[in-house]
């Protein structure tokens, strides 16, 4: 363990969750497009886009059985990461408007897997804790800078 363990455990938590409002952003502005991709002579709908995330670096079994049986205390975790986007497979919604140029021969349109509610609460929480991270990086700052202070 060295002195950077929180700072590097917290920088990857800023990173991922800078990702995961950037993907957040992009359903939000996709949220009625109706033309993104085109698939089997048709053009679907945007669909919405999800962050899977994981811890870095897996401990790994040895590590675990160690520290189960009190051989080692080591509980400092090494951050996330991004393992991958992936897209909602939910259906698309279905709405009736004959007038609009993607309508289907029975006057229905289909419209992304976006609900712009649940996109909101999640970019809601995905800030609050970037912020709790930024708060935590500061605190580790201020603890070095006063260690730095203790040999003076």
């Amino acid at each position: 363990m060295t002195i950077f363990n929180g700072l590097n455990t917290s920088a990857s938590a800023l990173t991922t969750k800078r990702l995961r409002m950037d993907v957040i952003s992009a359903n939000i502005a996709n949220a009625d497009s109706t033309r993104t991709r085109f698939v089997d002579g048709q053009w679907e709908p945007y669909r919405r886009k999800m962050v899977v995330t994981s811890p870095n670096e897996a401990p790994s079994f040895a590590s675990q059985l160690q520290r189960a049986i009190g051989r080692s205390n080591s509980t400092v975790g090494n951050g996330v990461k991004v393992d991958r986007i992936v897209e909602d497979q939910t259906p698309f919604k279905q709405v009736y408007n004959p007038d609009h140029p993607d309508a289907d021969e029975n006057g229905f349109i289909q419209l992304p897997n976006v609900d712009p509610l649940r996109e909101m609460v999640d970019l809601m929480t995905t800030t609050r804790s970037y912020e709790a991270n930024v708060t935590a990086i500061n605190g580790t700052k201020n603890m070095l800078l006063k260690a730095l202070e203790i040999g003076r």
